[in-house]
């Protein structure tokens, strides 16, 4: 079946629930979301048992495999949740899942449907034979969280389903106190509805009444620093440092990063479709356009100081002391990052 976005599941849960459903993304806000709205539409069709089952070391699978091919004993609708943390069945898991998603997939009565959670998985990992069997013959959900830019979007929707809305400027700021954290956001959200009648949201009122609880970490550090967004990746490191991340592993994604976009500089030089690129890199869903919007910005030449300038930085975290380099690695992790942002304030090494 198509993957479904979440936007799309609405119109979908119109329909006749389908045998089997399955929510893959790592934001507990959108999964919480996506499954509460496939549990009330499963109770308005007259799935009125629910069984739920959290899959770890020693798992049964036998016995969900019993559960969704046996009738209720009162022949009731039921709902079967199947809940998979870390996203690896396993061979016996793998085997049942595909089983049963072959199975559901023929049962035109519906007497049981099978809601199966799991985190985002990998190229790798979406290739598996059980996951695509559920694939094909399931409903996919594919939760993907709104990026930077899309955030300021996402939070005016949310407003407006209270009846309030607010300034650009006002939602940037909101923006940058929730970053990285959706469920914190609409928990502000909802705050602000209580507090404040419907209309207009100021900043005072804004100020008032929101926390900073952005969360920061170097996935949103690399968009900033590849997309060139200087603001947003000098707010991230300041972040990460007050957090008290690890230099080493900040350093290591940036390194990550620059070594990448080489190779996608030198690809795209050679005629290399941008697709073909984010194949061969593994870059994950998004990451090949801010790859683009850096490799313009950057020369090769300019990208090998880069990297250059990354092995001096690690000698420092290391503890030698390389020349032209000072003592404070926060601020020389910044330079690495700007010299990615705008390569063109910055001297080579």
């Amino acid at each position: 079946m198509p993957t479904l976005r979440q936007e799309q599941l609405g119109l979908h849960l119109q329909q006749p629930l389908a045998g089997l459903y399955v929510v893959m993304g790592d934001e507990p806000l959108l999964a919480l979301e996506a499954t509460d709205a496939i549990r009330q539409t499963a109770r308005q069709q007259g799935y009125s048992e629910r069984e739920v089952w959290s899959v770890e070391r020693g798992f049964d699978w036998q016995a969900l495999w019993q559960s969704c091919r046996n009738q209720s004993l009162f022949g009731n609708r039921k709902l079967v949740e199947c809940r998979l943390p870390n996203g690896k069945p396993g061979k016996e898991g793998g085997q049942i899942l595909a089983a049963l998603a072959g199975e559901l997939a023929s049962n035109h009565d519906r007497s049981c449907c099978l809601l199966i959670t799991l985190p985002r998985l990998d190229k790798a990992s979406q290739e598996t034979a059980w996951f695509r069997q559920l694939q094909q013959q399931g409903q996919l959900i594919s939760l993907t969280p709104p990026d930077h830019r899309q955030l300021i979007d996402w939070l005016a929707q949310r407003l407006a389903r209270q009846q309030q809305h607010a300034k650009r400027p006002v939602l940037q700021c909101l923006a940058d106190k929730v970053e990285g954290n959706l469920l914190a956001a609409h928990q502000e959200i909802q705050k602000m509805g209580l507090l404040f009648p419907a209309g207009e949201i100021t900043l005072d009122n804004l100020q008032t009444a929101v926390l900073n609880v952005a969360r920061y970490d170097v996935f949103k550090l690399s968009e900033a620093m590849l997309t060139g967004d200087r603001p947003r990746m000098l707010r991230m490191l300041a972040g990460l440092q007050g957090e008290g991340e690890a230099p080493v592993l900040v350093h290591w994604a940036m390194t990550e990063d620059i070594r990448q976009l080489i190779r996608f500089i030198q690809g795209r030089q050679q005629g290399q479709a941008v697709a073909q690129l984010a194949r061969e890199l593994r870059l994950w869903q998004g990451k090949e356009r801010w790859m683009e919007q850096a490799a313009r910005r950057l020369s090769m030449e300019q990208a090998y100081a880069s990297l250059h300038y990354a092995a001096q930085v690690e000698k420092l975290i290391k503890g030698l002391r390389p020349p032209g380099l000072n003592q404070n690695i926060w601020g020389e992790l910044t330079q690495l990052a700007m010299r990615i942002v705008n390569p063109a304030l910055t001297l080579s090494v």
